[in-house]
């Protein structure tokens, strides 16, 4: 690590160990924080997986549900892991919401359509800016028939 870089605390030391594919898997929770008000756990989510490439999140979400005791693993969400430079260890971001209802309540869109609990948006970017362009060219009630 560099010199002038700060250790960060271990918070919510949590450690499991799991074999896979002949090497253990270390998952680690850092600046671990209960969240109240959006009723949730977030925690900074590092794996140290030495002789392996990655380890799926399905595996992790697991894990952690194991770790933390979490009735529903879809309530666990990971996104964001990002292989240190050299390999064998990854971070990403954690959270664990209370329950479902407060995961599609507080979590964006954008995630939700990732974790396949929302729906994407239907029409393609390109195709709403074409139309809104060709919206902008015509006055009156004319535009509902450019919409079509």
């Amino acid at each position: 690590s560099h010199t002038n870089c700060l250790p960060v605390a271990e918070v919510h030391g949590a450690r499991s160990k799991a074999h896979m594919a002949d090497s253990a898997v270390t998952i680690r929770t850092k600046k671990f924080v209960t969240n109240r008000l959006l009723q949730r756990k977030q925690f900074v989510c590092e794996v140290i997986h030495p002789g392996l490439a990655g380890v799926s999140k399905n595996d992790l979400k697991e894990k952690l549900s194991k770790m933390y005791k979490v009735a529903d693993p879809s309530c666990v969400l990971l996104y964001g892991f990002k292989v240190a430079f050299g390999g064998g260890r990854s971070t990403g971001f954690g959270l664990i919401y209370d329950s479902l209802p407060a995961a599609k309540k507080y979590t964006p869109m954008y995630l939700l359509t990732r974790f396949g609990m929302g729906k994407a948006k239907t029409t393609a970017r390109k195709q709403r800016k074409e139309r809104k362009n060709r919206m902008k060219k015509i006055r009156g009630i004319k535009k509902s028939k450019v919409g079509s």
